[in-house]
């Protein structure tokens, strides 16, 4: 398929609807022209008749113009005039071959009407002619007025030099507006090729905006939303940079401390064990946060690409996250409901949400936890309540940002990696406090 710009396809576009319209003409203008210059053959044919038989009648009506004028001489040239008399009786008239004056006589005779129209064919030309029945003392006679079709050639030929000279200079003029129409078209574009490559550049501060009008305008409401979601985008990378790299900084501080204490022989702890103790600590830590930050970023690209959805029943998960989690704390009472109810989602990211959550339960919770599944219509919802403190009300909608974190808040990210899973899922996820704790809501569809 051959590729052409927008110049190109504006000056194809043009070039096609003028050959288009060269065309309709040139095939409807001859088909309907001929038959107009028949008809007006006819008419000239019997107004000459008309006018030939009584000169100073009616009919005579002065010419309006020098071309009216020229145009009548021609046709008063053009047409002939012969009476018949008993059908082969010729009276008076130009000549014409008796071939001709034969059929004409025929026709004159079988006509039943006062006047008639009627042509013929003769050699490879054609004769119009109109006969005139006249009533006489010695019986009927025919007044035969005719006209070759040269008269009617040269009409053709005339009109399409002019049309001609029309299309001509049409097409001339009217490539001023096609000039004008190319700058219009390319102006919005020519502005928006501009910001894209600012965009390139990453230098997208500049807005845009197109007015006047309305599909350009709508190209560059989609090109301005695509600029700030850019925006958007650039900042949050920017925190995240900034915040992973405030986060790993401390544990790799630590660990380098300690670990250049240990080889300058000195102990920080008073001995080896609590001493490797704390290095283990800070690595464990920081080991977590590298983990948690390489799958909030995973989360990115997973929006795009498919899930691998399956049918799993809800116990499956939360008794294996009690095993894991809430084994060590004995001094806590943990209890699971709806561990029966089905659940449609990818069941490895439902993990790592309802793990975020129990997490952060247990950062929180006095002495109760409740991990809970319910179906409401077609939704789920998967809950898990802490009998902690309530959470300040001005912290309720920031809660689930990146880095954002709690008094007791370890990096920031469990939260936000909850939200980021209920929005693959098309879901949501929110948290309300509670008369006596909190409790954090992860709603999956299940259409």
């Amino acid at each position: 398929m051959i590729r052409l710009n927008l110049t190109q396809r504006i000056w194809f576009s043009f070039i096609a609807i003028l050959l288009l319209v060269g065309l309709l003409i040139g095939v409807i203008y001859p088909i309907s022209l001929n038959s107009t210059l028949t008809e007006e053959t006819y008419r000239i044919i019997e107004q000459e008749q008309t006018r030939y038989a009584n000169p100073y009648g009616e009919h005579m009506i002065p010419p309006n113009s020098e071309l009216d004028f020229i145009e009548r001489r021609d046709a008063e040239r053009s047409v002939g005039h012969l009476f018949l008399m008993n059908q082969m009786g010729t009276l008076e008239g130009d000549p014409v071959p008796n071939e001709v004056l034969n059929e004409m006589g025929e026709n004159a005779q079988d006509q039943m009407g006062r006047r008639g129209r009627y042509e013929l064919t003769y050699n490879d030309a054609t004769l119009f002619y109109v006969v005139f029945k006249v009533y006489t003392t010695g019986g009927e006679a025919y007044h035969i007025s005719y006209m070759w079709d040269t008269y009617r050639d040269e009409m053709v030929n005339r009109l399409w030099t002019r049309l001609s000279f029309i299309m001509v200079l049409a097409g001339l003029l009217s490539l001023v507006p096609a000039f004008w129409l190319k700058h219009y078209l390319k102006a919005p574009l020519n502005s928006l090729g501009s910001h894209f490559e600012q965009i390139s550049e990453r230098n997208w501060r500049e807005p845009f905006r197109w007015e006047g009008d309305q599909d350009f305008e709508k190209l560059s409401n989609q090109f301005e939303k695509m600029r700030q979601n850019l925006i958007k985008y650039d900042s949050a990378q920017k925190t995240f940079i900034q915040h992973a790299s405030h986060e790993l900084k401390t544990p790799i501080m630590v660990v380098k401390s300690y670990a250049q204490s240990v080889k300058d022989g000195i102990l920080p702890k008073g001995n080896m064990q609590e001493t490797m103790d704390v290095i283990l600590e800070e690595s464990n830590r920081m080991e977590k946060r590298v983990k948690d930050m390489l799958y909030y970023t995973k989360l990115d690209s997973l929006k795009e690409a498919p899930m691998e959805p399956a049918y799993f029943k809800f116990g499956t998960v939360a008794y294996e996250m009690e095993e894991r989690f809430l084994a060590p704390r004995e001094e806590l009472v943990c209890t699971i409901s709806g561990d029966n109810i089905t659940v449609y989602a990818d069941q490895e990211q439902i993990s790592v949400a309802l793990e975020n959550l129990i997490e952060n339960a247990l950062r929180y919770a006095v002495s109760e936890i409740h991990i809970k599944a319910d179906r409401r219509g077609r939704d789920v919802y998967i809950e898990v309540y802490n009998d902690g403190d309530p959470i300040p009300e001005e912290e309720l909608d920031y809660l689930f940002t990146p880095f954002r974190k709690g008094n007791k808040g370890q990096f920031g990210l469990g939260l936000a990696i909850v939200e980021r899973i209920a929005d693959i899922h098309q879901g949501k996820a929110d948290v309300v406090n509670e008369e006596d704790g909190v409790r954090f809501r992860l709603i999956i569809p299940q259409n």
